[in-house]
């Protein structure tokens, strides 16, 4: 998908799901971004307006952001300044080899779609990590059956997009030469929970993610590695 259309949603992507729900995600997500990963420097690939990379800022890292979407990048340099925003694509980063020690791309896999770039962003994802880093990826989950009504109402989805099978993620992160830590599926809270009900859902969602077989159905692929030692 190209960038331009990524500028002409940057002012209402934050608003493409409910407040409550994403707001559980993105503390999800940088939960297990702070139990997993060692601090010092992050990478964010597929920023978007930077509310994930701002968030790790907060939480000690220092953080850049990359994303192809110029008016994303202006949507978090007006609004985070402690995030250092840079325009590129994820397959190919403006960074030196293993320099960060946190690289983190969410929901964006799905965006690249063509499978040579899938495995191009996934490789670029590895050599720039330290060989003390990790490298977390965390995307759409093709099983949940879900997915396509969801993504044929928010405003970055144009039917371009591809879900990416895990067993696509780990061939790219082994082809790279990294090694995986963890996969596994995370997230069974849909865009329609009211708010109230959040806190229910968020226990039922826990035990769902435990649950052998429904547990393959989860919202997101998450996997996390470490690059070749």
């Amino acid at each position: 998908m190209s960038s331009s259309h990524f500028d002409a949603i940057a002012g209402v992507y934050d608003e493409s799901l409910p407040a409550h729900v994403a707001r559980h995600y993105l503390e999800r997500r940088v939960a297990f971004i702070r139990r997993h990963c060692p601090p010092g420097r992050a990478l964010d690939v597929g920023c978007g307006t930077g509310v994930l990379a701002a968030r790790l800022a907060a939480a000690g890292w220092q953080t850049t952001g990359v994303d192809p979407s110029a008016g994303m990048l202006k949507q978090l340099r007006a609004r985070w300044p402690a995030v250092t925003a840079v325009q590129a694509t994820g397959t190919d980063l403006p960074f030196d080899d293993g320099v960060f020690d946190a690289v983190v791309t969410v929901a964006t896999l799905h965006h690249v779609a063509a499978a040579p770039d899938v495995r191009a962003m996934l490789a670029e994802l590895v050599r720039v990590t330290r060989p003390a880093g990790r490298i977390v990826v965390w995307d759409h989950n093709p099983r949940n059956p879900y997915w396509p009504v969801v993504m044929s109402r928010v405003p970055q989805d144009t039917g371009d997009e591809r879900l990416i099978p895990e067993r696509e993620v780990l061939a790219g992160l082994h082809g790279a030469g990294a090694r995986v830590l963890a996969a596994r599926q995370l997230g069974w809270m849909p865009d329609f929970v009211p708010p109230r009900a959040l806190p229910a859902v968020a226990i039922a969602e826990r035990t769902l993610e435990r649950t052998p077989l429904l547990r393959r159905l989860g919202a997101h692929n998450v996997v996390l590695a470490a690059p070749p030692a």
